[in-house]
């Protein structure tokens, strides 16, 4: 401004990107069609001091039990509570402008200070559910049907193996409570060994109180099916073989079922029908009774907020090549971002932070000479002390 000095307003900040928790999603569908997210830049900074507007943040929302893991495959947050939420990528700092740089010896400065970017960072999100009760069981054993049959789920039901290749949830509310109600694929011998779908998903086992073991009551040999995935859970964790359950053996409304019925005598064993809802009421009874008594599964800590590490600067390394001398490291190479070049007090407070952090003193030790070549983040510069 004529005779009014520098007026150059700041830059604002940019947006973040957040992950949250919600019961509304039960899989994690939506970034397998989209995998890049990005937040909103923050607004230039305008004449008359005026502040640019901050970047709004991008909320995504995950289903509970998912979990963040950064590039190394490092835990970044287990969002295992509804509403717990992390930020994954925080956004950029906004630039200040010439106004907070004069002096009695610079009244009109000439540059303004640029923006820092915000962080690129990629992630693994992986679900692992969170359930009252895990449905497990042979495949075609009826659980997805059972679980429709208790629940308002409406998972997808077919007359061949594998019909279910997701996890599904149901809530089902009973006199003793609502409980949640996992329907996990089922498992075949050798899944502890990766056969199958196995490994995949006796993870999602894991996060459940209680288990119900779903048979096919048309089968001649139901109670080796039960044994088959005892057996499976025990390779897998020998905790889960210890975990409260009860036996649903399914398909009643068949006459096979209602043989093995009249002959049998174990405890906890329910015969019921997903198809006419015999036996339903007293297997939801046994439910909520097994989940009531069960002790919690052991979680890693409640993650209602989580604050990743601000990174520090990494360690300045000098290298001498054939074509002069390279310098590395993040809080050199970020004053690149941080300072206009093209004016002379941006180079200007450029070179001073090079003096502060080191970087004459340590090109000097490896036998800079006036006229070589320094290369910083890309940038060449013939180095004149």
């Amino acid at each position: 401004m004529p005779r009014g000095g520098p007026d150059g307003g700041d830059g604002g900040r940019g947006g973040s990107v957040i992950l949250t928790a919600s019961n509304e999603l039960n899989d994690l569908s939506r970034y397998k069609r989209r995998s890049r997210w990005q937040a909103e830049p923050g607004a230039d900074g305008a004449g008359g001091r005026k502040t640019g507007r901050n970047g709004a943040d991008v909320t995504l929302e995950v289903p509970v039990g998912t979990i963040a893991l950064d590039g190394d495959g490092a835990l970044i947050a287990d969002l295992d509570r509804p509403d717990a939420r992390v930020v994954v990528a925080r956004g950029g700092v906004g630039g200040r402008g010439n106004v907070h740089f004069k002096s009695s010896s610079r009244r009109a400065p000439d540059y303004a200070e640029p923006g820092l970017k915000g962080e690129d960072r990629e992630l693994t999100l992986d679900l692992k559910l969170i359930a009252d009760v895990g449905l497990v069981g042979p495949p075609n054993a009826g659980k997805s049907s059972l679980l429709r049959a208790l629940t308002a789920a409406r998972p997808k039901v077919g007359d061949y193996p594998f019909t279910t290749l997701d996890p599904e949830l149901g809530v089902a509310d009973a006199e003793g409570g609502r409980i949640v109600i996992a329907d996990i694929p089922g498992l075949i011998e050798g899944a502890a060994n990766g056969a199958g779908l196995g490994l995949r998903f006796l993870r999602h086992v894991e996060r459940t109180r209680a288990l119900v073991f779903v048979l096919d009551g048309s089968l001649p040999e139901p109670w080796r099916d039960l044994e088959t995935v005892r057996q499976e859970l025990a390779l897998f964790s020998p905790d889960l073989v210890e975990r409260p359950y009860v036996v649903a053996v399914n398909k009643v409304d068949l006459e096979p079922a209602r043989k093995l019925r009249a002959k049998t005598r174990k405890a906890d064993v329910y015969f019921v029908s997903a198809l006419t809802g015999k036996g339903l009421p007293e297997l939801m009874e046994a439910m909520v009774r097994v989940v009531a008594n069960a002790p919690a599964p052991s979680l890693p800590d409640a993650a209602k907020l989580v604050k990743l590490p601000v990174r520090s600067g990494s360690e300045m390394v000098v290298e001498k090549k054939p074509s002069g001398f390279v310098v590395h490291g993040e809080r050199v190479e970020r004053l690149l971002d941080r300072f206009n070049l093209d004016s002379d007090g941006g180079l200007a407070r450029f070179q001073s932070e090079l003096d502060r952090l080191g970087v004459n003193e340590a090109l000097e030790a490896e036998g800079v000479k006036p006229g070589d070549t320094v290369r910083i983040a890309g940038v060449e510069f013939e180095y004149q002390p």
